[in-house]
């Protein structure tokens, strides 16, 4: 599946609902849903700079896709980062690096997000962005 199928499934999802307490009732079901990360991988490292609460991010390459796992002390950056790595993850590091996340202004999300928690949005998916970059610029196995 694309990233742009992906993108207008989630869409699909959340215009299900018309009030948002629903849509953040689905957003931190999302998160909820999330597998938890290791606590191996909860260090300094993965920690993403800019989000007012505490997430993590693990990126890895597998046969050329990368696969992002992601946890968060707050369960709704908890769900924002379970879209993000549902749209990109398992993706190849340059269809991550094209991709233009719609979903996220189609389903409202930017305009029902407190401005630190837009910053930290930004800051997340800055972060997966520079891992599909430094993926591209490796050897290639």
């Amino acid at each position: 599946m694309t990233i742009n199928e992906i993108q207008d499934q989630i869409i699909e999802e959340f215009a299900a609902f018309d009030d948002w307490m629903d849509k953040y009732a689905l957003l931190i079901e999302m998160g909820n849903s999330l597998e938890p990360l290791d606590e191996s991988f909860k260090t300094v490292n993965n920690l993403i700079e800019g989000c007012q609460s505490r997430v993590w991010l693990q990126a890895d390459r597998v046969e050329g896709r990368i696969l992002f796992r992601g946890e968060s002390d707050a369960v709704i950056v908890k769900g924002i980062i379970s879209l993000l790595i549902k749209a990109l993850s398992g993706h190849r590091p340059q269809e991550i690096l094209d991709a233009q996340l719609y979903f996220i202004d189609r389903i409202g999300l930017r305009e029902h997000l407190s401005p630190t928690r837009s910053n930290g949005l930004a800051a997340m998916l800055k972060q997966m962005k520079m891992y599909a970059l430094a993926f591209s610029l490796e050897k290639k196995e």
